[in-house]
């Protein structure tokens, strides 16, 4: 299919749109006027009018929009080729071979990816500005001769002219999509253009899935089969070490106010140090069987398609694909661009771990000291380990009662020798303020906590002492102190919960707390209670421009939150609609009443939200 057939198809498939539009105006003006005739004016116009004026405007605007739109400016870190003479040179001896013009930018992005760009005109009959888009993970990882095949892939869209169809299609799907939301669920025109949508969104993504095995071929030519195929093999691994990477080693940090100096050569070292379990997931088959709902087709069916194309001889260029570019000062620049890191301290990678394992310690000795605190009604001021040693040393009801509040559904005498496990928490704390252990970084597996000597730190056996008996208490701080652990050292810095790294769960519009107006946003760590919300039939426009504006932490601090270590036992009354009481540690208690026009965010809501309850039961 040559690009000018493609550009019709795409063009002809927006045009539908506004004739089904045109379609459904003439349908229901026509009801209108038939109506009038027979019936009545006033009753046409105030049966029909509304929807013809619904209709009117989403269809406009959503023109009006798509039509003034642009494609988001280009992003990422560009590269000179005076800065990467290397990355050009193969870029341009690609497109060469490729049988194309070469991109006016290569830029650099934080992303296991590569991809193309071109602003086109004229509905993608006449070409524009080319930017190449390198994922910088990619240079650190591959070969020459895999990152050529990955770059060759996307110059095969620039041959086959296929970017110059990415406005047209950008401008369909967001008329389409800006009419649907317009309408509402509600609105039986919006049902035709759902429908119609729906065949849009497949007609495109058809297209979309043969450009990609086009591109491949592209591939095979400049790389050779194996080559190409190994390429694309690697990268849903690579991918996944990426995501395993971020949720390991960078947003832990991240949450805690702490950014590494380099964080790609913290990935370059992550992948260097288990190269045997990226094999390991190199060699499994891939288990996407994908859907005719994909933009892309599965992995494994392109690496099929691709072993089959006749074969081309290439001795493949083993070198690793960081020859081509600096790739330390690549890093840096694309961090310093691309992360806004705020008010965050920057730190050296084994000065960062331990500075993020740390804060994640000080958050958990938080809860624990919180918790202590409720024994202790006439205390003032934040705790610290001397304070729970001194408790401990009372003898068993004190510490009965502090194991009830970490372990209620313990017995007594289990929940005193449970305490063992915080208070070596607690412990670890106290070691790590005083200087005499750190965490050691790892990129084999978790940090290490370890000693002044680095073998490993083990308080096991002292928080067992140290509950044992009063005798324990005081043989095990005597053992610390002689270790140059002070017990003063490790405080309590929050002295209420907060819902710092919390994910959003659930959201519930119109809900009664007290008989008092509320929505009510479901975290992970705990509720937010937003009074008096706004007009109750906005209910979930409402809640999803709340969680689409801000973050969960801004949401607890801005409205009242209830963590869920406050809750001390809940009741559920009713679940349809949802009755229920929540009861507190400090024996207040909150009435909630879901009403009959309550809203939700997701239509699984209301099961989130009774699951919750359920869980913080007593």
């Amino acid at each position: 299919m040559t690009s000018a057939l493609r550009a019709l198809l795409s063009v002809t498939m927006l045009a539908g749109f506004y004739v089904v539009a045109v379609l459904q105006l003439a349908a229901i003006t026509g009801v209108t006027i038939w109506l009038a005739v027979v019936v009545n004016a006033f009753v046409a116009v105030k049966i029909l009018g509304p929807a013809l004026a619904v209709l009117y405007a989403s269809v406009g605007a959503a023109m009006w929009r798509a039509l003034r739109s642009r494609p988001q400016p280009p992003h990422g870190v560009p590269v000179a080729p005076q800065q990467a003479p290397a990355l050009w040179s193969l870029v341009e001896r690609l497109a060469g071979e490729v049988g194309t013009r070469m991109p006016d930018e290569i830029r650099l992005v934080p992303e296991v990816n590569a991809a193309v760009m071109e602003q086109s005109r004229l509905l993608g009959l006449i070409g524009g500005r080319r930017y190449m888009y390198v994922g910088l993970p990619l240079l650190q990882t591959m070969t020459v001769a895999q990152l050529a095949s990955v770059l060759a892939h996307e110059l095969g869209h620039y041959s086959g002219r296929h970017t110059r169809l990415g406005g047209v299609a950008y401008r369909g799907r967001l008329a389409i999509g800006g009419t649907i939301s317009r309408l509402g669920p509600y609105n039986v025109a919006g049902w035709v253009f759902k429908a119609y949508a729906r065949l849009y969104l497949l007609v495109d993504n058809a297209v979309s899935r043969r450009q990609e095995y086009e591109a491949d071929r592209a591939s095979v030519r400049v790389a050779g089969r194996e080559v190409a195929a190994d390429a694309l093999r690697g990268l849903p691994a690579l991918d996944a070490a990426w995501g395993f990477f971020f949720a390991r080693y960078v947003e832990p940090g991240w949450e805690n106010g702490y950014v590494p100096d380099d964080l790609f050569a913290g990935f370059a070292h992550l992948v260097e140090a288990r190269r045997a379990e990226l094999a390991e997931l190199r060699a499994r088959e891939p288990e996407d069987t994908g859907s005719r709902w994909d933009t892309h087709p599965p992995v494994g069916a392109r690496i099929a398609t691709i072993m089959s194309l006749p074969d081309v001889p290439v001795t493949p260029d083993r070198r690793p694909a960081g020859v081509l570019i600096d790739l330390a000062g690549a890093g840096r620049a694309v961090q310093s661009a691309m992360l806004d890191i705020g008010d965050r301290t920057v730190l050296p990678w084994p000065e960062y771990v331990n500075a993020m394992m740390t804060a994640i310690v000080q958050k958990e000795a938080d809860a624990i000291f919180r918790r202590v605190a409720r024994i202790l009604p006439g205390h003032s001021g934040p705790l610290t380990l001397a304070h729970v040693f001194d408790i401990v040393s009372g003898g068993p009801q004190p510490l009965r009662l502090i194991g009830e509040q970490l372990f209620p559904e313990a017995t007594r005498r289990e929940a005193a020798a449970l305490f063992a496990g915080p208070l070596e928490t607690l412990i670890r704390l106290a070691a790590l303020r005083s200087g005499t252990a750190f965490w050691r970084l790892s990129w084999t597996g978790p940090a290490e906590f370890v000693d002044r000597n680095g073998a490993p730190a083990d308080y096991e056996e002292i928080a067992k002492l140290a509950v044992s008996s009063p005798q324990g208490t005081a043989e095990a701080a005597r053992r610390l102190e002689s270790m140059g652990i002070v017990l003063k050292s490790a405080a309590q810095i929050a002295t209420t919960a907060t819902a710092d790294g919390s994910d959003v769960l659930a959201g519930l519009a119109n809900i009664k707390i007290d008989d008092v107006e509320h929505d009510v946003i479901v975290l992970t760590k705990g509720l937010v209670l937003i009074p008096d919300p706004g007009k109750a039939d906005k209910g979930k426009k409402r809640l999803h421009q709340i969680l689409g504006s801000t973050t969960p932490e801004a949401l607890a601090a801005q409205y009242r939150f209830l963590p869920y270590e406050d809750i001390t036992d809940t009741e559920v009354t009713r679940e349809v609609p949802t009755r229920a009481t929540i009861t507190l540690h400090d024996g207040r208690t909150l009435a909630v009443q879901e009403r009959w026009n309550s809203e939700f965010a997701t239509k699984n809501s209301r099961d989130v939200f009774l699951k919750v309850l359920g869980e913080l039961r007593s």
